[in-house]
């Protein structure tokens, strides 16, 4: 079983961190050291993207990541990474990743980054704190898969904190704690995860929420994916769960694009 608390010595950790800030689709600032990077790929015509990276390859026990974008008021911007991202085995300590967003007045933020994938043993503890103005529009998407499937791995070791908070107006809209652990795995049926190895969840944070709930939910139904989707008080969120992850991959791309109304971000590949 993990020790969340123990710490390996003698082992190379990663640090990183990475600041991009946009006005009127320009870049403003860019900062980045360490094994985080952020790359502006050249769109032509389509929205700015922001694509965040881990040039060391994943993260274990130890690791320190720190992200940040900042859109000015009336920018549009897509954030994705560039590929799913892996969290280790940890022989020890955990992994920490920090995500700061801010949207200005006016400002369209579509946060899409790619899959996390959580090997055996892994250990990893994320803060996604946003900050956004009233009139501001985000969509947020978060996706964990539980092992490698195409090596049919089962995970039977964990230590996940995940925490996601979203401010308006500096109003708290949206809290999602998710912990997961060794028991959490092996617990059976609706209380646990009952056969799901992906979970997806996809916000909608914008004045007009109320309006999209019910085309989304005509197109959440797909072949093994169970999804759900309310509204509330101006957040859209629909909730995914799946046996597979491609396939609920597929299902969260024909949401994310009713939602977002624009492309899929180039890097990902369906």
């Amino acid at each position: 079983m993990f020790d969340a608390t123990s710490t390996a010595t003698g082992l190379q950790r990663t640090r990183g961190r990475a600041r991009v800030a946009m006005a009127d689709g320009r870049l403003t600032h860019l900062h980045q050291e360490g094994a985080a990077k952020a790359m502006l790929p050249r769109m032509h015509g389509r929205w700015p993207e922001v694509v965040f990276l881990n040039t060391s390859g994943g993260i274990t026990g130890g690791d320190r990541l720190d992200y940040a974008l900042d859109l000015a008021p009336g920018s549009r911007a897509v954030g994705t990474t560039q590929t799913a991202e892996r969290a280790y085995r940890a022989a020890g300590g955990v992994g920490r990743v920090r995500t700061r967003l801010t949207l200005g007045a006016g400002a369209e933020l579509h946060w899409l980054p790619q899959e996390l994938i959580l090997f055996d043993g892994a250990a990893l503890e994320r803060d996604l704190q946003v900050e956004m103005a009233a009139d501001a529009t985000l969509v947020m998407l978060e996706t964990l898969v539980l092992g490698r499937m195409a090596m049919g791995e089962t995970l039977t070791d964990l230590h996940l904190r995940d925490r996601r908070a979203v401010r308006r107006g500096g109003r708290l809209v949206l809290l999602e704690p998710v912990r997961m652990d060794a028991a959490d795995l092996m617990r059976p049926g609706t209380a646990g995860l009952n056969g799901a190895r992906a979970l997806a969840s996809l916000s909608l944070i914008a004045p007009d929420a109320v309006d999209r709930l019910a085309g989304l939910r005509r197109v959440l139904p797909a072949d093994g994916v169970r999804a759900a989707a309310s509204v509330w008080g101006g957040r859209l969120t629909a909730r995914l769960v799946s046996a597979d992850a491609f396939a609920l991959r597929r299902c969260v791309a024909r949401a994310v694009t009713f939602l977002t109304r624009q492309p899929l971000p180039r890097v990902w590949q369906i």
